[in-house]
Order: C-alpha cells, then structure tokens, then sequence
C-alpha cells in the first residue's frame, strides 16, 4: 500500500496526494469539480430544490457528464462489479427524476422522443413503461391496452407508480378502496433555502419511507437537531422528494413548538381541525379523542404524507398521527421526543453540524471564484466561528449578499466574531428573521431549572468537552440533592449538549449564549455558583490527573490533599492512565488556561505538575513548557507569600520539570539555568525531603551537562546525586544516577566501567516496581553491549527496553529505542523484523506530529 501510494504521488503530485499522517491511509485532494461522479451528484442535489422546469434542465446537466459508456471500465474485479452496479441505479434514478421534471413540465416532444429510445433499450423497466404510456396518451385505446397486456404478460404486475400512470392514462385514478379520489390537499409551503450537505440523509429517509410504504406500513419519520441546524429546509425537501408516492395529498402543520416571541404552541386540536377540513368526509367532531380518532378513520384507506414541522414534545404529535396503514409522517423538533420514540416505531435521524466544505458552499454560493481565493481563510475562519452551523451561515451570507458587509471587510467581520459577547449580536438579523440569539433562546426557556443551571455551568466549564463523572460533579457545585443525571438528560434530548465519543460538549454558539444570556440564580448568587462551579471543574481536573501521575511517575509527590466532592479515576497500569489523559488532554489544557486566568491558587502550578509527564511522553512539550512556566511563577509567588502555600522544594520540583522539558527541546542552556535555580533552591530546605530533591536536580543537571559536551561537570554532579541518593534511601534515582554514569563513560570509550555502571544500576532498579527506571537502563547496556560487539545481548536488551517504552505509552523513547534497534536488526541480517520496528516507528512519528516520517519511510523503502 505504501509504495502504491509513493507512486501515486510521484505521479500527482503532493498537493493532490498528501502524507497522510497514519500508515495505512491515503488521502486524495482533488480540485473541486475535478471528478465526473461527483460533478454529477452535485448537480442532481441541487436539482432537488427547484421548480420542475429548473429540474429538468439541472439534471440534463448532471446526466451529461455520464459518457453512455459502462461506469468503472476495465475494473474487473467482483468489488467493482458491485459498485457499478450502484453506479447504475445513480445514473437511472436521476433518468427517472427528469423524466418526470419532463412530464410535469410539459415537455411532451421531448418526452416521447427521449422514452422511445429508452423503452426500446429497456423495456422491462416500470418507470420507463409508465412514462412512455404517459407520454403516448394519444395512442387509441385498443393499441395502448395491447400494449399495457404485453408488458404484463412478460414482465409481470405492475408496481404502484406504473399502476398509477395506467390508471391516468385510462382516465381513472384509484386509491386502495378502489373508488374514485376527491380534490387533495397540497398543503407543503415553498422552500427557498437549498439543503446543502444533506442529499444523503434525505436520500436514505426517502428510501427508507418508500420501504415502509412498499411493505403497507405506516413512515414514522423524526428528525431533530439543535436550533438552526436546518431541519425544516430538509423536512421540506423531503416531502417535495416523496410527494409523488402519495395520492392523496399532503398535509402540513406548524406546530411553533419553539416559536420566538409571544407565539404558542399550536393545540392538537387546533391542528386535527384543520386537517379533517380538508379530509371526505370533512368531520366535525369535539374533544380531542374524538378529532383524533376521526383522522385516523379519514386516512384509514389514504395514502397521505403529514408533514409536522416545529414540534414540542411527543404530546403534542401523538393525537396527529395516523393508525397503520401506507400514510407518512415527517416531525421535525429541537428536541428527541423520547417518549415517541418508545412508543411507535420511528425513523430518527439527528442532524449534526454541516462538513466544512458544505459550510463554505454555503457561505460562497453567490461569491466569484476570484473573491473566493483572494479572502480563502477569512471565509474558513468565519466557518468556524458560525460553528457550521446552517442558521449563522445563513445569516452571515445574508450579510454579505446584502451589501452589508461588502467582501474586503471580511476580515473585519472575522475579528468581530472572535469576541465571544460580539458574536450572538452579528448573528442577529430580527428583520430577515434570521436570528441564532432568538433560535437559542426558543430552545432554552422550555428548559427546566436544574437543566438551565447545569447548561449554565457546562458553559462555565473550560470545555471543550466533559466525562460524565466531571458532568455529574458539576452538580455537587451547588449541593449534594442536585438531580444532575436527570437535567444532563434533558439537555441531550433537547440537543443543547452534544455527545461525540461518550463525552459531553456544548457547540461554541451556545456556549456563548449560555455564558450571555442564562441566568444561574438570583444576581446575587450568581458569582458565588459561578466560583463553586470553577472551583468544582478544577478540583475533578487535579485529582484525575494525579491520580494517572501516580501511576506514570511513582517517585513524584506533589502537596495535593484529598479530593473534595469528586470522582476520581483509579488507572490499573500506564496504558490506562495514558488513555484517560488522551481523553481529557484538551479538556485540562483549557482547565490550566481557566486556572492560569482566574489566579485560582495551587491549581495554576498544581495541574501542570501532574500533567507534564503525561505531555513527554505524548511529544507535547510546547504546551509543558507554557505551562510550566506560569507555573514556575505561580509556584514562586506561592511560597513567597507572607502566609506561604508551597515550599523551596516544590519551587525547585517546578523548575527542575520545566528543564526537564526543555532538555527534551534540545534548549540545553536554558535548561541549565532552571537547575541551578532549582540546586539553590533545594539546598535551603536540609530535611531528607530537600536533599532528595536536590540528588534529582543534580541528576538532571548532569545529563544536561552531557548534552554540552561538559563531561566533567556532569561526571560531578552525577556522583554527587548518586551519593545523596544512597544517603535518602532512594533507590530509582541510584539506579538513574548509574545509568547516566555509564552512558557518560560510554561516550569516553570506557566499555568496562560503562559496563559496570550500568551492570550495577540494573541491580538496583530490578529491586523496585519502577517500569521507566528500567527501560533507560536496558536501553543503555543494550548500547554497551552494542559498543563491544557483543549483538546478541544488544538485541536482547533492546526489545526488552522497547517493550517497556510501549507498555508506558512513552512514544519519544520507544521511537528512539526501535530505531536503534532496526539498524541493530539490520547489520544482523534481520531484514523482516527490523522492517517492522521501522513501520511501528512511523506510526510512533504520525502520532507525535508526522516529523522524520519522511526519512524513515526512505530506510524502508531500501530494506524492500
């Protein structure tokens, strides 16, 4: 696959065929409108929005870019067979649908002409029959009846849409009772607004109706999504999409279930009034029961889509809907409507965020080519800040469209967007009646108390996204009786909290919102929750993380207590602690930022302790060393206070890390002048504590010294951690001393003493349960061993250490150590096993950033 995919880039190049980032994967960029299928596709969705005239000239121009030819030529494998033969029923889907454009739109030459050729390539097939009897309705009887006796007596009876065109064409149209059918409603309103994005779902639904309708069942259809995601443009669609499959008509409510303003939502039997209306046998009746009774007796033998768009909740829908039969119905509502759903059986599908490349169509569709690269990453930037969602898209192409905000100050509406409290008052067009303010705002006054309150603190939450156990401890932010897990369900069924990945998140809009605009109590307690709630999200964030701190680093303490009110995890090895801070990473960043910004105390140097080793051994080590280093103030400021928070000890802990950190960056000097303030700062405390510190100072400031080439410097300070060391009874920095005293006598050419260090540090870290200890000084007797020829212990060595590096999610050092290993493997003769290290290496490099993939592929490439 790999060396498939370096040709193919040779040959197009990297804009067109990128570098992945994951082995096993390719990514194809192609120039928009560069593929005919696609091409294709793009003019048939925009086909299903127009009026029939518009129709039938879209998809004469989406069918055009087909070249009469067989899809997918010279693809012979089974695979491809399979796929051309969905390719087919695309490129006849969209001949049937402008065949009918053609018969709706009167295009009667047309039509005879263009269902001659096809009724003589393929007679068999139903729709075509149907429109060639449609369109040869001057036929005599005797000749079109032979005609409808042949087809059936080769090709069976007919389905229900060629049955329907007979009927027509005889003069006679029949619903399922057999009688002649009244006037019929047609009561879908006209849509303006295209549904960019959403020609899978709405092709899916109209399949899945049309199997329901098929099989004689009733077409429960609900779809939801948060305010402004774009479910009424997709209902209307829908239903323009299925109109034909139902004789009967269509029926169509607004149910202003989330209507702004003083609008309320309409009553069930407002709505079944209107709807018998127009029904045979046109009943009136009183009470609820009974309207709803009697439209279930009208649709009894009808074939009727409802449309109920805008609905509130399933009390409101359940009275409008009809018993069994070949009637469909599409809801449309903010929220899930749970109790339908456990109801009836019901087609749900949840609208998500557009992609972003539908989000700029929509953004761009009335803009130039030209306009579109010369402002290309303003319009990905507004994109984002719209949050793609189809409401403030909308209002934001309205901005542009109207002159409002002409092209060359897209930028300026950028930065405007940027400021959170700006955002919700540019989205807001009152007199277009486009408004996300207003849409949010229907959505959330239905909310309960417990629910807003918790909408409110998710939004306080730094995000981007919770666990559910630091949702549930939000709750006890403001008491212990809070029915937290009930309010989170009501704000995932009213779709105002997302869950992607068992996580719970808010979109940016309505963290904006709920930041502006709800309320958590009286205004005098508000900045009270408002700290309890700050507090509680920092509090969960600390003892999580230390609580896989501990698991990564044994020998670290930091001066945390017990955990207040908050669930903490308890990691049974490195992989699981690892996994959950792969989980929460981008979530303890924003709470450090949170912390950093608020001034809290002991968080802002606390929550960057117990995730730093977490980040070195993630290749994160730009955000340790931001981290760190307000951390090194907060931390100084702590212990300097006129009452202090933390010690000489702990300033030093802090210094140490961040050089440890910037050790990794390869900032050698800079790194240097940290440990010497940590050296000094240890040296003021001579309690055991202290001098322990001060052995891993000195240690780090040896290996430090190393990487300067100042081998004396380092040989001193490394004997001198080793002395303390034995001194506190601290046998995993012994063990570190010596092993760093090996490789040190290493680089002089000292393969004996180096052997003997290492041979002793080895003994001592094989007394302790610490995993890492081990692997560095595996890692360096594999490179002693390696130096005195001696391979077969090297290799040995070496896979034990990169073993070790593995299970401890230490990617840096495992990529380092199977490095080594291949070319060890290599020079040995073995080929095979050194071409695996080197595949587990580049998946090791995509994790960490995609740098030295590049290189590493070519050792492949040679060893192939």
């Amino acid at each position: 696959m790999d060396r498939a995919v370096a040709d193919l880039r040779k040959q197009l190049g990297l804009q067109v065929v990128p570098h992945g980032g994951r082995s096993g994967y390719c990514t194809l960029r192609l120039p928009e409108g560069g593929v005919d299928l696609l091409r294709f596709r793009d003019r048939v969705a925009r086909a299903a929005g127009l009026n029939y005239p518009e129709q039938f000239e879209q998809l004469g121009a989406a069918l055009e870019e087909w070249d009469g030819g067989e899809p997918l030529r010279g693809l012979t494998e089974s695979g491809f067979q399979l796929r051309r033969e969905e390719l087919r029923a695309e490129l006849m889907a969209a001949v049937y649908a402008r065949l009918n454009a053609a018969w709706r739109s009167r295009k009667v030459k047309w039509l005879r002409e263009e269902t001659e050729k096809w009724f003589e390539r393929a007679p068999e097939l139903p729709q075509i029959f149907g429109f060639y009897l449609l369109a040869h309705d001057y036929l005599p009887k005797r000749r079109r009846e032979q005609l409808i006796k042949e087809w059936e007596s080769h090709h069976g009876k007919p389905d229900a849409e060629l049955q329907s065109a007979i009927d027509e064409v005889r003069g006679v149209a029949h619903r399922p009772g057999g009688t002649l059918l009244p006037p019929v409603p047609d009561q879908l309103p006209g849509s303006s607004r295209r549904p960019v994005g959403q020609d899978e779902l709405i092709r899916g639904l109209a399949e899945a109706v049309c199997e329901q309708q098929d099989a004689g069942n009733l077409a429960l259809v609900l779809i939801s999504g948060m305010a402004g995601i774009g479910k009424s443009t997709v209902a209307n669609h829908l239903a323009r999409r299925l109109h034909a499959r139902f004789p009967d008509g269509v029926l169509h409510a607004k149910l202003n279930g989330f209507a702004d303003g003083d609008v309320r939502p309409a009553e069930p039997g407002e709505v079944l009034d209107g709807f018998l209306a127009t029904l045979p046998p046109y009943t009136t009746v009183t009470g609820p029961e009974s309207k709803s009774n009697a439209l279930r007796s009208a649709l009894a033998h009808r074939s009727v889509l409802i449309v109920l768009d805008d609905a509130l909740s399933a009390q409101q829908v359940l009275p409008l809907l009809p018993g069994d039969g070949t009637c469909a119905v599409i809801i449309t509502s903010r929220n899930d409507l749970l109790r339908l759903q456990s109801e009836r059986k019901v087609l749900f599908r949840k609208m998500e965020p557009l992609q972003r490349a539908d989000a700029l169509e929509v953004l761009q569709e009335k803009v130039s080519v030209a306009d579109r690269a010369n402002y290309a990453q303003a319009f990905r930037d507004l994109v984002r800040l719209c949050g793609r969602l189809p409401l403030a898209l909308a209002v934001v192409a309205r901005l542009l469209e109207g002159g409002a905000r002409p092209l060359r100050a897209i930028p300026a509406l950028v930065r405007e967007m940027e400021e959170e409290r700006a955002k919700l008052d540019t989205l807001h067009l009152p007199e277009h009646e486009l408004s996300v303010r207003a849409a949010l705002n229907c959505s959330v006054r239905v909310l309960g108390e417990e629910a807003r309150l918790l909408l409110w603190q998710l939004a306080v939450h730094p995000g981007p996204s919770a666990s559910w156990e630091a949702v549930m401890d939000l709750g006890r932010a403001t008491g212990e009786g809070a029915r937290t897990d009930r309010a989170l369900v009501e704000l995932v069924a009213a779709n105002l909290v997302e869950i992607q990945g068992g996580r719970y998140g808010l979109h940016d809009l309505v963290r904006a919102f709920a930041r502006q605009y709800v309320q958590p109590g009286p205004d005098r307690e508000a900045a009270d929750i408002k700290s309890a709630t700050i507090r509680q999200v920092l509090e969960h964030q600390l003892h999580n993380v230390r609580a896989c701190d501990r698991v990564l680093d044994r020998e670290r303490a930091l001066p945390i207590g017990e955990p207040d009110r908050v669930t903490v995890t308890d990691p049974a090895d490195p992989g699981e602690a690892m996994k959950f801070l792969d989980e929460e990473y981008a979530t303890v960043q924003q709470g450090i930022r949170l912390a950093i910004g608020q001034g809290i105390e002991g968080y802002e140097w606390l929550l960057p302790m117990a995730l730093v080793t977490y980040q070195w051994r993630r290749r994160l080590l730009d955000d340790a060393q931001k981290n760190l280093r307000y951390a090194a103030e907060a931390v100084e400021s702590a212990a300097g206070a006129a009452e202090p928070t933390a010690s000489p000890v702990d300033c030093a802990m802090v210094h140490r890390m961040l050089a440890g950190t910037q050790w990794r960056q390869g900032k050698y000097d800079a790194a240097v002048g940290h440990l010497r303030r940590a050296v000094r700062l240890s040296e003021e405390d001579h309690s055991e504590g202290g001098r322990l510190s001060l052995a891993r100072t000195l240690h780090r400031l040896g290996i430090t010294l190393r990487k300067q080439d100042d081998r004396t410097g380092a040989e001193e300070a490394l004997c001198r951690a080793l002395e303390l060391c034995r001194e506190v009874s601290a046998p995993v920095g012994e063990a570190a001393a010596l092993n760093a005293l090996g490789a040190l006598h290493l680089d002089q050419g000292d393969h004996v003493q180096a052997l003997r260090r290492c041979a002793d540090a080895l003994g001592v870290v094989e007394r302790t349960a610490e995993r890492s200890g081990l692997a560095d000084v595996l890692f360096t007797l594999a490179k002693v061993h390696l130096a005195r020829s001696e391979r077969n212990e090297a290799v040995s060595l070496y896979r034990r250490a990169c073993d070790i590096y593995h299970e401890q999610g230490n990617w840096p050092n495992e990529d380092k150590a199977r490095l080594l290993f291949a070319e060890v493997l290599v020079s040995a003769g073995e080929t095979e096993e050194a071409v695996r290290e080197l595949e587990r290496v580049i998946v090791l490099r995509e994790l960490m950033g995609g740098e030295g993939v590049r290189e590493v592929r070519e050792l492949l490439e040679g060893l192939r």
